[in-house]
C-alpha cells in the first residue's frame, strides 16, 4: 500500500513538473500578447496556464493586469485576489489589486491594499500614487497630495504623479498650483492626454471656456473617442450654451460607456434646462442606481421634482445631497431657489438657507483690500451691474427700464456681462450703458480686479442666489457700496451686501431684522417698461358668456396649495375656464402632470387651456382672452403681474409670510388697487367670485388700468428710476460721511 502510494507521489511530482514547465513556455506567449496590447489573447494563455497549474502566481499576477487594462473589473478582482493569496508579500499585486478595488469604487479596500504594497516596498511609487488617487476619491484631498508628493520625491521625472496630483488640487479648487502639476507633467511627458486633459479643468474652473474646449480638444486628438473628456467636453458647451453640441456630447459618451457618471448627470442637466424632465429624471435615477450617495444626481433630481411643483420632494433632495457634500454649493442654491416655493417656510426660514450659503461658501473668500477713493458725496458716481441676464430673459424686462433711463450726467454705468448667450435684449443693455464688459469668461478674482479697475463706486447684483449668480465676486466686496436688486430680489444673507432694493409691502417692517443687508424701498419691488404697442381690449366674459382666468407663469409655482383654492375657486363658477400658458408646457410630460393635477382636485380637463411657448408679442396678446389673472403662491407672479396690469387684465392676489408670496400682492397694491389682495385663502376666492358677477365693473377696469399703471410711481419708469438714483446718492452720500 505505501509503495502505492510512493509512487502516486512520485507521479504527480512528474505530472507538476512537467505541467510548470509548460507553463512557463506560455508564460512568454501570454506576456507577448499583453506588450502588444492583445488583452483577449493574452487573457486566453494565461487562463491555459492556470488550468496547468491552478496557482501559478505570474499568471494569476498577468491576467488581472490584462483585465484590468481592458475594463474587466470583474475578471481583474478575481484573478489578482488569487494572485495576492499565493504570494501576500508581492507589493506589485497588492498595488495592482488596489487599483481594481479603487476602479470598482471599493474605496476602503483599495487604500489597505494599496497601503500593504507600501508597507512591503517603501519606494513604490507607482503605489503612492495610486494610493493618492483612492484618497481622492474618498474625499482625503489634503493626505491624496502628500501622497502624490511622496512619488514625486521618489521619483521626479514620474509625469503621472505630477497629473494625478494636480487633479486632487483641482477639487480643493488650488487651480494655479493644479496647472503647475499638469504643465510639469506635460515637460515630462508632451503627449499625456490626462494632463492636457487637466489643464482643460483647470480652465473651467477659473471660467477661461475657450481654453477649455481647445485643451478638451486636444486631449481627444491624443486619445479619440476617450468618454471621459467627451463627457466633460459637453459639459463645458453647456456652460457655453451650446446645448445641442452638449447632448450630442453626452450621448456619444454614453454609447461608449452606458454608466458614465459626468455624461448621465451631464445629460440630466441639459435636458432638465431645456424642459425635457422625463429624460432627465431617468438619468438620474440610472446614476442613483450604480451610486447612491452621488450628490449631483440628487441635486438635479430635486430640480426635477421642484419643475413639477412638488417643492417638498425637491429640498428633500437636496438636503440628502448636503448631508453627503455640505458645501456642494449647487445644492445650497438649488434649496435657495426651492424654498421661495414652498408653503411652509417663511421670511425666517427664507433668510437662514442664505445664511447658510454665506457660512458654507461666502465666509471663507478673503474680502478685498480697497484702494482709497474721492470721497466727493456730489460727484458723478460709478455704478456696475452685475448679470447673467442681460438678454431675452425676464430678469431683464424689470433692469433694463433702470439702464435706459438713467442719469448719466451724474451716474456712470457699466455693465458686467456673465453669459455667451446675446440677442437683441443685450444690444439694448449694451446701448443704455456707459460701459460694457463681457465677463462670462473671467474667474471670480479676475472680475473682482476688473471691477476694482473700473472704480466702481456701487456695485449691484441682478440674480441674486438664482442660475448664473457671482456672489462669490460679491463675498469678496470689491466696490465701497454693494446692493442687490431686481432679478431675483429677495436678500442674499452676504454680510458684504450692504442694501436692498424692495417695497414695504413685500418686507415689512417687522421682518428687516432677518435681513443681512439695509432695505431701501423704491415704490415698487421691481418695475417693466410699458408694453409695446398694447391695445386695449374688450373683455372676453361679455362675448364668452363666462369668465376665464389666467395663469401665465412658470408651472413650477402652481403649488399644491393654490391649486386648492384655485379648485375651490372653479367649483363656486362652474362655467369658468382657466388658461395656463408657460414655455415649459411644451413638454408633454410636464403638462400632463399639471392636467392630472387639476383633475385629481375634481377640476374636468376640459376647462383648461394649456398654451407652451411663443414670442412675446403673441404672448401679451393671450392676455386679450383674459378677464382676470390668478397670482399664484407662495411663489408669486413679478414681470407677469406687470404684464397682465398693463394688458388690463386685474390680478387676484393673497399675501403671505414671505417676501416672496407678497410680492405680486404689493405690486397690486402699488397701483391702487388693494381691494385685489386678499389677506387668506377665502378672501382670495372671494375677490375673483365678487368680480366674476360684476362684468360691468370689469370692463371698465380693464379699459383703465393701463393708463392707471403708467401713471403710477411703480409703473411709470422713469419716475421709478429717479428714485433708484435717489437710493443711490444716498448710499453714497453715508459712504463718503462714514470715511
Amino acid at each position: 500500500m505505501q509503495s502505492t502510494i510512493g509512487s502516486r507521489a512520485f507521479q504527480n511530482a512528474r505530472m507538476q513538473k512537467k505541467n510548470r514547465k509548460q507553463a512557463d513556455g506560455l508564460l512568454t506567449q501570454a506576456v507577448a500578447a499583453y506588450r502588444a496590447g492583445r488583452h483577449a489573447d493574452a487573457q486566453a494563455v494565461c487562463g491555459q496556464i492556470l488550468a496547468l497549474v491552478p496557482d501559478h502566481f505570474d499568471a494569476l499576477h498577468l491576467l488581472g493586469a490584462s483585465a484590468l487594462d481592458n475594463g474587466r473589473l470583474d475578471l481583474a478582482e478575481q484573478a489578482l485576489t488569487r494572485a495576492v493569496a499565493v504570494e501576500p508579500r508581492n507589493a506589485e499585486a497588492q498595488a495592482n489589486l488596489g487599483l481594481v478595488l479603487s476602479s470598482l469604487k471599493r474605496y476602503e479596500e483599495a487604500r489597505a491594499a494599496q497601503e500593504r504594497a507600501i508597507a512591503l516596498k517603501p519606494n513604490f511609487a507607482t503605489a503612492l500614487t495610486g494610493l493618492g488617487n483612492t484618497l481622492m476619491n474618498m474625499r482625503l484631498f489634503a493626505q491624496a497630495i502628500e501622497a502624490h508628493d511622496r512619488a514625486i520625491a521618489l521619483k521626479p521625472d514620474f509625469a503621472d504623479a505630477y497629473c494625478n496630483r494636480g487633479m486632487a488640487q483641482l477639487l480643493l479648487l488650488r487651480n494655479e498650483e493644479a496647472r503647475q502639476s499638469f504643465e510639469r507633467a506635460l515637460a515630462l511627458a508632451p503627449r499625456h492626454m490626462q494632463a492636457t486633459f487637466g489643464k482643460g479643468l483647470v480652465s473651467v474652473n477659473l471660467r477661461h471656456f475657450d481654453q477649455a474646449l481647445v485643451a478638451f480638444n486636444a486631449a481627444l486628438a491624443l486619445k479619440p473617442g476617450a468618454a471621459a473628456v467627451i463627457a466633460q467636453r459637453g459639459r463645458l458647451y453647456v456652460q457655453m450654451g451650446r446645448f445641442k453640441e452638449a447632448e450630442t456630447d453626452f450621448d456619444t459618451a454614453l454609447t461608449a460607456e452606458p454608466m458614465l457618471e459626468a455624461a448621465l448627470l451631464g445629460k440630466a442637466h441639459v435636458c432638465v434646462l431645456t424642459d425635457r424632465i422625463a429624460p432627465a429624471m431617468a438619468a438620474c435615477k440610472r446614476v442613483l442606481e450604480h451610486n447612491p450617495a452621488s450628490e449631483i444626481a440628487l441635486a438635479w433630481l430635486g430640480a426635477c421634482f421642484a419643475r413639477q411643483g412638488d417643492t417638498a420632494a425637491a429640498i428633500q433632495h437636496f438636503d440628502r445631497a448636503l448631508e453627503i457634500k455640505p458645501d456642494f454649493e449647487d445644492a445650497i442654491l438649488k434649496k435657495i431657489f426651492a424654498l421661495d416655493f414652498y408653503p411652509e417656510a417663511d421670511v425666517a426660514i427664507h433668510q437662514a438657507a442664505r445664511r447658510e450659503w454665506w457660512e458654507r461658501i461666502g465666509a471663507p473668500i478673503p474680502r478685498r483690500q480697497l484702494a482709497a477713493v474721492d470721497r466727493d458725496a456730489d460727484r458723478r458716481v460709478t455704478v456696475g451691474y452685475v448679470s447673467s441676464d442681460f438678454r431675452s430673459h425676464s430678469a431683464a424686462l424689470t433692469f433694463l427700464p433702470v439702464l435706459r433711463h438713467h442719469d448719466h450726467t451724474a451716474f456712470r454705468v457699466i455693465c458686467y456681462s456673465c453669459s455667451p448667450l446675446v440677442d437683441s435684449v443685450t444690444e439694448q443693455c449694451k446701448a443704455a450703458a456707459d460701459g460694457w464688459v463681457d465677463a462670462w469668461q473671467l474667474s471670480d478674482d479676475e472680475l473682482a480686479d476688473r471691477i476694482q479697475a473700473d472704480q466702481v463706486d456701487i456695485l449691484v447684483d441682478l440674480s441674486g442666489h438664482s442660475a448664473g449668480n457671482r456672489l462669490a465676486v460679491f463675498a469678496r466686496k470689491p466696490a465701497p457700496i454693494q446692493v442687490t436688486a431686481w432679478g431675483n430680489a429677495t436678500g442674499t444673507g452676504l454680510p458684504t451686501m450692504d442694501y436692498f432694493f424692495a417695497d414695504p409691502v413685500t418686507v415689512p417692517l417687522a421682518v428687516r431684522p432677518l435681513f443681512a443687508e439695509e432695505v431701501y424701498d423704491l415704490p415698487a419691488l421691481i418695475t417693466t417698461d410699458p408694453l409695446p404697442g398694447a391695445e386695449p381690449t374688450p373683455l372676453p366674459m361679455l362675448r364668452n358668456g363666462h369668465v376665464t382666468f389666467g395663469v401665465f407663469n412658470r408651472i413650477d409655482k402652481i403649488s399644491a396649495q393654490v391649486l386648492k383654492v384655485w379648485a375651490t375657486l372653479l367649483q363656486a363658477l362652474p362655467s369658468a375656464r382657466v388658461v395656463i400658458k408657460n414655455g415649459a408646457l411644451d413638454d408633454a410630460f410636464l403638462r400632463d402632470g399639471l392636467i392630472a393635477r387639476f383633475v385629481a382636485h375634481g377640476i374636468d380637463e376640459s376647462r383648461l387651456t394649456c398654451l407652451g411657448s411663443s414670442m412675446r408679442q403673441e404672448h401679451i396678446a393671450a392676455f386679450a382672452d383674459i378677464d382676470m389673472s390668478l397670482d399664484p403662491f407662495p411663489q408669486n407672479g413679478g414681470v407677469s403681474t406687470w404684464e397682465s396690469l398693463q394688458a388690463g387684465v386685474p390680478v387676484v392676489a393673497k399675501l403671505g409670510n414671505s417676501s416672496a408670496s407678497r410680492a405680486g400682492g404689493a405690486i397690486i397694491k402699488a397701483i391702487g388697487l388693494d381691494e385685489w389682495v386678499a389677506e387668506d385663502d377665502d378672501g382670495y376666492v372671494a375677490i375673483a367670485i365678487k368680480y366674476a358677477g360684476q362684468p360691468a365693473e370689469l370692463a371698465r377696469l380693464r379699459a383703465e388700468l393701463p393708463a392707471r399703471v403708467a401713471n403710477s410711481p411703480a409703473g411709470d419708469v422713469k419716475t421709478y428710476t429717479r428714485k433708484v438714483e435717489e437710493g443711490y446718492r444716498q448710499f453714497w452720500r453715508r459712504y463718503c460721511a462714514a470715511g
